[in-house]
């Protein structure tokens, strides 16, 4: 094997574009996390030393990799001890909601950068001429709201279940907790889906979702810039 491709300028160029934006996603997206739950009530993130923007305090290694080589990986979650909240269902749902609450508002302020910037830094034609800076902005925010969609999904242990099972009484919930680790077998299946199937489940309720998110807040955002010009 040939490990010079490993520091060639095209590979360097390409990791950049992923693992700097992923980075920062998962770190805004833990960080979220810990910091509604210690301002409901629960220490455990706090007292880990999870409530910080250091990547390395959210990282999964073998996540980092998938993310770099496969396109798909993981941050280190955040831990929770949902029997400090005052309300159980309530805590986690709005616990959970954090995350990706926070990627959406990180893709709205690093779209607006990304507009304002002149070029050849930013902005869609910096973008067509392979700028580096205005590649890592613009797949910052698509990657933010990528995992605020993926996250939303009503499926265990994604974020979306945690809200939707609050939805149910709270004995219902903890029986419905206990399921919570086989539906990362679901989540592998729609990720992968496209390597089995026609057609990827993955990208028709969670790539294109994304981008129309992406594409809707930066209208919104060219809209108001123009206001002010």
């Amino acid at each position: 094997m040939d490990f010079t491709n490993f520091f060639s300028s095209n590979f360097l160029y390409d990791a950049a574009l992923i693992a700097i934006p992923a980075l920062l996603c998962i770190t805004i997206h833990e960080l979220a996390h810990g910091y509604i739950a210690y301002r409901l009530g629960d220490n455990t993130a706090k007292d880990m030393g999870r409530l910080t923007l250091n990547p390395i305090k959210h990282i999964d290694p073998i996540g980092l990799m998938m993310i770099l080589f496969v396109g798909f990986g993981w941050a280190k979650p955040v831990p929770v001890n949902m029997n400090n909240f005052k309300n159980v269902r309530l805590g986690m749902a709005a616990t959970s909601f954090a995350g990706p609450a926070s990627n959406i508002l990180l893709a709205t302020i690093v779209l607006l950068v990304f507009f304002l910037l002149p070029y050849p830094y930013g902005g869609i034609d910096a973008l067509l001429d392979n700028n580096l800076l205005a590649g890592i902005i613009f797949r910052t925010a698509l990657l933010s709201v990528t995992l605020a969609v993926f996250n939303m999904l009503p499926i265990p242990p994604l974020d979306g279940s945690k809200i939707f099972f609050s939805l149910f009484s709270q004995d219902f919930y903890y029986k419905l907790l206990r399921y919570e680790r086989y539906g990362m077998i679901l989540v592998l299946l729609l990720v992968l889906s496209g390597r089995v199937l026609n057609f990827s489940v993955f990208e028709i309720i969670v790539i294109k979702p994304a981008w129309f998110l992406v594409d809707t807040i930066s209208s919104l955002i060219e809209a108001a810039i123009g206001l002010f010009k």
